[in-house]
């Protein structure tokens, strides 16, 4: 309708004023809360081609419009603002569109998008941080193809490098080959036990070194530990055959367990990227950047390139053994990625604690012939804390994601069992509602919140049935489902064509004036790589719906064409949300 409006004011400052007008730029807002009318334009800039005061130019144009449109039932004045309130028929007609499905979602490039969210290390399960970037990761391509485009999902897992060493020293030195299916563990859980405990006694090592006159620093680098870890390190680099070997046969029991977390959260990737081959391809990289004059080498053989004239800082490349770093892989899966899918975009979700990271990386393939720095967008996020703090993977504190799914699950169980609601359904399908209820709970939890922010993950209150909550959404969703089976089971007749004469309420106007927006609203999300946006629409919708079932009768309701155009507003209201909560990844379910 926004558009509708748009054209109406052209055409009246045409006729009225009689300009020429090739184009314009009119804001049409939806009216505020306690101003009669359901959409607003702003007339101040409309001036220069009426030369009149804007209350004038607003009573003239409204006088206009109201004459020639049908759909515009009446207009009102307040200052330079222009509020139009349309017909109860035009209403009916939009909500007609939109249960036959005659709108489309608005189209925001028809791009090549390739996403790429995850990125684990091997040497950890994933953790609550973790499922807040697979979570943003997974919708954001969902709401982005769902906007017109295509999407490459793609994960880079950090199979290799200092880190990963540290889990294999531990386990060779005191593993005693025990295995996962030898002490029943998950295999991501089982390795990163391990991690955890490099940590601990590299710490301990630090400690004594310390106590000895060493500081900190040289501690830290002479510690026995690090030492065999490096060695590690260079050993793989250089192939040999026995790291290579337990390298292989641990990166496939953690692959394991991560596969096994992704089933449960609904993740899935098109292509899977590993660092082991990638860094290779970053090597390359940085020997073209060399013969380029590019990059410099230092006399330790270290390669690094100066940025500080762009107000950034001298990063290296390789280190002095030859060994890479960070920077050195996303160079060339960066190159791999362009050459191999020419993506128009290359969106990189990853916490803001990586925001230097990539604005050296854009910097630095800027540095090359190509337009590809341009096409590279970082989606930072903020980190999750617990409400009792900050987690750290090293010291063994986080909060493991099968744990935390685990937790919801058990916790929606309790809940469930307590209201009785579900309780009349088969054990399957019990199962199957609570844990669609559970893992709802924690997606829109994470999701619901601006990406930008940092958040505290509080798993009592995600799972409230009352609130800006999952579950919350899914029991509207499911009462709504019911209202439906009811009427069928008492035949009646809703699908049919709603007359245009049936008298509607305020509260429904409002409604259908809320679906209508879910379009924009998809355009917006993808715009801003911002789910939240679409979260906070859904519960803002199932609001409206609660309030307007609170107040007013469905199934009771006497007059034939009332009940029949209610029905189907309630059918477009769970439609709705069905869609919208599919686009963040969680399902809703028919009964609760």
């Amino acid at each position: 309708m926004e558009k509708d409006i748009v054209k109406y004011i052209k055409e009246g400052l045409e006729t009225l004023y009689k300009v020429e007008i090739n184009s314009l730029k009119v804001s049409v807002e939806k009216t505020r809360e306690g101003i009669d009318g359901d959409y607003t334009v702003v007339v101040f800039p409309l001036v220069k081609h009426s030369k009149k005061k804007p209350e004038d130019t607003a009573r003239d144009l409204g006088v206009f419009i109201k004459q020639r449109y049908d759909d515009i039932a009446s207009y009102n004045v307040i200052k330079g603002f222009l509020n139009f309130k349309m017909t109860q028929e035009y209403w009916i007609n939009r909500l007609k569109e939109l249960t036959l499905n005659k709108h489309t979602t608005p189209n925001i490039a028809n791009e090549k998008i390739m996403i790429e969210f995850s990125s684990p290390n091997t040497n950890k399960p994933l953790h609550l941080g973790h499922i807040r970037n697979n979570l943003l990761g997974d919708a954001v391509s969902r709401i982005i193809e769902a906007a017109g485009n295509t999407v490459i999902k793609v994960n880079l897992i950090n199979d290799r490098g200092i880190h990963i060493c540290k889990s294999m020293l531990a386990w060779m030195k005191w593993g005693k080959n025990s295995t996962p299916n030898s002490t029943n563990q998950k295999g991501d859980k089982f390795v990163g036990d391990y991690y955890v405990l490099f940590d601990k006694s590299y710490k301990e090592q630090v400690a004594n070194l310390m106590s000895s006159g060493l500081s900190k620093d040289e501690a830290k680098d002479k510690a026995p530990l690090m030492i065999e870890a490096r060695e590690i390190l260079q050993k793989w680099e250089a192939g040999d055959k026995e790291i290579h070997r337990i390298w292989a046969m641990m990166n496939s029991w953690v692959y394991d367990g991560f596969n096994q977390t992704y089933n449960k959260l609904g993740i899935n990737f098109d292509k899977v990227y590993y660092e082991s081959s990638t860094y290779l391809l970053g090597k390359e990289i940085v020997a073209k950047g060399l013969e380029n004059n590019i990059f410099t080498k230092d006399p330790d053989n270290s390669v690094w390139i100066d940025l500080t004239d762009q107000g950034l800082d001298r990063k290296i490349l390789l280190r002095s053994d030859g060994t890479t770093v960070y920077m050195t892989q996303d160079l060339g899966t960066a190159f791999e990625r362009f050459e191999q899918f020419d993506p128009d975009k290359i969106i990189y979700v990853v916490g803001n604690e990586q925001d230097y990271h990539f604005k050296v990386l854009k910097k630095i393939v800027e540095k090359f012939d190509t337009d590809y720095s341009s096409k590279i967008e970082h989606l930072s996020y903020g980190m999750v804390e617990l409400p009792e703090g900050k987690m750290k993977s090293r010291e063994g504190t986080v909060i493991d994601a099968d744990d935390l799914i685990d937790e919801m699950i058990l916790t929606a169980t309790k809940i469930s069992e307590e209201s009785g609601k579900i309780n009349d359904l088969s054990d399957e399908e019990r199962e199957n509602i609570i844990k669609t209820i559970a893992l709802g709970a924690l997606k829109y939890y994470i999701i619901k919140v601006d990406p930008k922010k940092q958040m505290t993950f509080n798993p009592n209150e995600s799972i409230d049935f009352t609130g800006n909550t999952g579950p919350f959404i899914q029991y509207t969703h499911a009462r709504i489902c019911s209202i439906l089976r009811k009427a069928e089971q008492m035949n009646i007749k809703f699908k049919g064509k709603i007359s245009t004469e049936t008298n509607i309420l305020n509260s429904e106007i409002k409604i259908i004036a809320n679906l209508t927006e879910f379009d924009n609203t998809i355009k917006e999300s993808a715009n801003r790589l911002d789910p939240g946006i679409i979260a906070n629409y859904i519960y803002n919708l199932v609001k409206e719906f609660n309030q307007y079932y609170h107040e007013h009768s469905i199934l009771k309701e006497n007059n034939a064409g009332v009940l029949q155009f209610r029905l189907q507003l309630s059918h477009q209201v769970a439609l709705t949300i069905k869609n919208g909560m599919k686009l963040l990844g969680i399902e809703v379910p028919e009964k609760m």
